[in-house]
């Protein structure tokens, strides 16, 4: 199976749900890793992959919802909380620390197979999103710290003759700024450096100094 493929980490203390889940899960092409308790998730080597995690809410030591705590500020894969004992505030709790889903035991497969669906997707999104900042990050980085203190006049759409006076330089060397920010940044027009900037949180400079 490709490394790249999906893969969903199930993680309950239950030997008989984590079998269950293994197999439907597999029955579907999907790669699967099973765990019994959030202390044996968070020490397993995870792949470089889309994923899911079906988080169960009651777990020995650590519970579920204190393992979503513990991975909310990562790059961690999108939950979909299961659990025999569901309470009202419990799922809120999860669904507004960003979990995706919070299934109640019984639930049915094609709910359970709808949100683990709807998570890769959501993870794929993330991932892609992670990858394109950090290439931006990198062209970024090629600047040096005069074509970043000219990069907020390019984007906020300031002339040349203005960007220069406003940073004490001739109007040329801003023009050779600028042609060398275009292409280090790798922008095809200014539009698209617009949105480079954007992504950066880099803003314009909206008026002179």
């Amino acid at each position: 199976m490709n490394p790249d493929s999906p893969i969903v980490f199930v993680v309950d203390d239950d030997y008989r749900v984590r079998e269950a889940l293994s197999s439907l899960i597999s029955s579907v092409g999907l790669r699967v890793a099973v765990f019994n308790s959030a202390a044996e998730f968070l020490e397993s080597e995870k792949p470089d992959a889309p994923a899911c995690l079906v988080l169960d809410l009651q777990l020995p030591g650590t519970s579920g919802l204190e393992l979503q705590q513990q991975l909310i500020t990562g790059d961690a894969p999108p939950i979909v909380f299961i659990s025999g004992h569901g309470d009202i505030p419990s799922s809120v709790r999860a669904m507004k620390a960003g979990a995706i889903e919070f299934l109640s035991k019984p639930f049915s497969e094609q709910e359970l197979m709808h949100a683990i669906e709807n998570a890769i997707t959501l993870d794929r999104s993330a991932r892609r999103k992670r990858t394109e900042l950090a290439e931006l990050q990198r062209h970024y980085s090629l600047l040096t710290p005069r074509e970043r203190e000219v990069l907020p006049f390019v984007v906020g759409g300031y002339a040349n003759k203005v960007t220069a006076a406003d940073l004490g330089t001739a109007e040329i060397t801003i023009g050779v700024h600028r042609g060398q920010i275009m292409r280090k940044m790798e922008a095809r027009s200014l539009a698209e450096l617009v949105r480079m900037a954007d992504k950066l949180g880099v803003a314009s400079t909206s008026k002179p100094v």
